[in-house]
């Protein structure tokens, strides 16, 4: 699983950007966010993702001084989205090996394929970056899968994952998982985070918010009816969580959306 980093300074922009898709099904996890580009560089050195997702103008550092600094820390393929008077900027970035430079209002499916674009990308870098260090193996790293290594999520992490994709509306903990796997809730829970970032019941509660947007957005169904159709039987606790991760209500984040649509 290819893990992400969102860099924005506008709350309500980022917010959307992270809830826009479902990164698991792209085998992508966002796994932090970034307020501005220091908070961002701060976060490459520490978390060292495999994509970067970056606004341009932000404080303290701008987004192309964030990747330039940053890729002197680690190897990462980055993404960015920008206003239409910033694609001036496209050249800084292109000199960089940004892998999209994406203008706002952002479409899910050009955020779909940049993804795409960005996984190829990385992969690449670190495979010449292997090559590099040990070119007297370059056929059998080219022809290998040494590179797995890197983005691919344990077995246990990936069952876990496909817990919640498939039960997520019905009432379900880590505890559920014990049996089948074969070790304690305590070490599930640690694994999950050191490999995502997230404990189970974070991720569990952010995937269901994703599902629940994605229903809003299709301005079909009542607030309450949603709820319930994610796993949550307390219309208020739903509320609660969902201002937690989204920053807004849901009514709030479906008349934010309407009037992006019109």
């Amino acid at each position: 699983m290819f893990k992400v980093l969102l860099v924005e300074d506008e709350d309500m922009i980022r917010r959307g950007i992270r809830f826009s898709i479902d990164w698991v099904q792209y085998d992508c996890i966002v796994m932090e966010e970034g307020l501005n580009g220091q908070d961002g560089y701060e976060k490459i050195c520490e978390l060292k993702p495999d994509i970067v997702i970056t606004d341009i103008t932000m404080p303290i550092m701008d987004g192309i001084s964030m990747i330039r600094e940053g890729l002197k820390q680690h190897t990462f393929s980055s993404i960015i989205i920008s206003g239409y008077n910033e694609f001036h900027l496209a050249k800084q970035a292109l000199q960089l090996g940004v892998t999209e430079f994406l203008v706002k209002p952002l479409e899910d499916e050009q955020l779909v394929e940049a993804l795409e674009s960005a996984k190829s990308k990385v992969d690449l870098l670190r495979k010449y970056e292997v090559i590099s260090k040990h070119p007297q193996e370059k056929e059998e790293i080219i022809s290998s899968k040494f590179l797995e290594k890197e983005t691919k999520t344990s077995k246990y992490v990936s069952k876990m994952i496909a817990y919640v994709q498939e039960n997520y509306a019905k009432k379900i903990s880590i505890h559920d998982l014990v049996e089948e796997l074969g070790l304690s809730a305590y070490y599930l829970n640690q694994k999950f985070k050191a490999e995502t970032s997230y404990t189970f019941n974070d991720f569990l509660n952010r995937y269901r918010i994703q599902k629940s947007i994605d229903l809003l957005k299709s301005g079909d169904n009542k607030v309450y009816t949603i709820a319930q159709d994610i796993g949550f039987s307390d219309y208020k606790y739903f509320i609660s969580i969902f201002k937690k991760y989204a920053h807004v209500t849901p009514s709030q984040y479906q008349e934010y959306f309407e009037k992006k649509q019109s």
